[in-house]
């Protein structure tokens, strides 16, 4: 009876423990009732960790949100998640990550729609904001396109994008040194391009957009940017165009004013 007695109490010690700690973890915490939505970031075109890495540190460091978890997608397009198992603060903060950072605006979306998925079914995340660098801006606005059944994805609350060539890269030099599915794509006028402005009568009326560009990139020039109001209505956009001719492409989204921009529109407005 002693030893009975003694395995009871070690078992209900491991469940308060447990009970204690499923609080750090993403997958219990963020059933997201009342809370503010979680903020998703996608990279661009040859994008990888280090390109929103930076500037989720500094909100961290800011006390903005906290980078809960990392979904890589493979090749093949398997969804990978890694629980950073931090404690517990709002707003969390998921980064995407492509192994593939050079596919078709198709494959990348649809990739971000299996990871998307993921974050409803898996971790009960039901409202987002969508963060997109360059072409990760594109895909995103692509995914508010083609995927937005409720039961199956999160609600997707505001999108940002940051030095997205809508319009496509005007710089020609640029398609002399990339040769793959993703600049075929972004060449001005391309039938992805076409197709993204034909379906965006499909994008949900109540989703705010923030574009933000610098008249110092040489690859989303604000010309290119600014087609994005040929499929944003003007009053669910806003476009801030920083007039630095030293903030070029990369450099976006290691910038402290385009930081405060994202935190302004996403938690204060």
């Amino acid at each position: 009876m002693k030893k009975k007695h003694i395995i009871y109490i070690v078992s209900a010690v491991l469940i308060v423990f447990i009970a204690a700690i499923g609080t750090y973890i993403p997958h219990r915490a963020n059933s997201q009732h009342g809370l503010p939505p979680v903020t998703v970031f996608v990279h661009g075109y040859k994008g990888t960790a280090n390109s929103f890495g930076g500037m989720l540190n500094r909100f961290e460091r800011n006390d903005w949100g906290n980078k809960a978890l990392i979904c890589y997608v493979t090749r093949q397009g398997h969804v990978k998640t890694y629980s950073l198992n931090k404690e517990e603060k709002r707003p969390i903060l998921v980064q995407v990550v492509f192994e593939n950072n050079r596919a078709s605006f198709e494959d990348t979306t649809r990739w971000l729609s299996k990871v998307m998925k993921q974050l409803k079914l898996k971790y009960h995340i039901h409202s987002v904001n969508l963060v997109g660098h360059s072409m990760g801006g594109i895909v995103s606005l692509k995914y508010l396109e083609e995927y937005q059944e409720t039961s199956r994805y999160p609600v997707t609350n505001k999108l940002i994008t940051i030095g997205s060539p809508f319009n496509g890269i005007y710089n020609r030099y640029y398609f002399q040194i990339n040769h793959d599915a993703a600049t075929t794509d972004l060449k001005p006028n391309s039938a992805a391009l076409q197709l993204l402005r034909k379906n965006a009568v499909a994008i949900p009326d109540y989703i705010n957009v923030l574009s933000i560009s610098s008249t110092g990139d040489p690859v989303a020039v604000p010309e290119s940017v600014g087609k994005l109001k040929t499929m944003i209505p003007q009053s669910r956009l806003t476009e801030k165009i920083i007039d630095n001719d030293y903030l070029g492409h990369s450099e976006l989204h290691e910038n402290t004013q385009v930081d405060q921009m994202i935190y302004s529109f996403l938690w204060q407005d």
